[in-house]
């Protein structure tokens, strides 16, 4: 019998809206991917818009909190942690996603740290926008965009794995 494929990880560093990171823990949940919390939240963890974007879902999700990013690193010391950012030279596309990698998403309103993203210029990837009036994406379409392409390149979305 085969053994599971190490799960995804991803982290969300200060999220501040409870929607988005209910969603992304129901994605989490879907995809068998551990969810990672760090740092001071915009929220309760039983805020009732966090569970209501996960629904009765909470049960599937394997979520860990954590103090600082680098408490987190320490824990997971052959983790390799890709971090996203419109500052990203690379496209998330062109990322070669191993089993086990860290996607890393920062806070909606600031995005990650520009000290973490100079730190780590070959790890920083981006998700193409084409409109000049457009900022960003949201914060759980951004995960779900740069998970499932690591689940595509890692061989994990064919029909037999559904």
């Amino acid at each position: 019998m085969p053994s599971e494929p190490q799960p995804f990880h991803i982290v969300l560093i200060e999220p501040e809206i409870p929607p988005n990171t209910g969603n992304i823990a129901r994605l989490c949940g879907a995809t068998g991917t551990v969810l990672h919390l760090v740092g001071q939240l915009g929220f309760s963890i039983d805020d009732k818009h966090l569970r209501r974007a996960g629904l009765d879902y909470w049960p599937a999700i394997k979520l860990h909190q954590w103090s600082s990013l680098p408490e987190l690193q320490a824990a997971y010391p052959q983790g390799r942690f890709w971090y996203t950012s419109k500052k990203g030279v690379c496209s998330y596309v062109e990322a070669p996603f191993e089993a086990g990698d860290f996607l890393v998403f920062g806070k909606e309103t600031q995005g990650l740290p520009e000290e973490l993203l100079a730190a780590n210029p070959e790890q920083c990837l981006r998700i193409p926008i084409f409109s000049p009036l457009v900022r960003s994406l949201n914060l759980s379409t951004a995960a779900g965009i740069v998970l499932y392409e690591a689940l595509r390149q890692t061989g994990r979305l064919t029909t037999s794995g559904s």
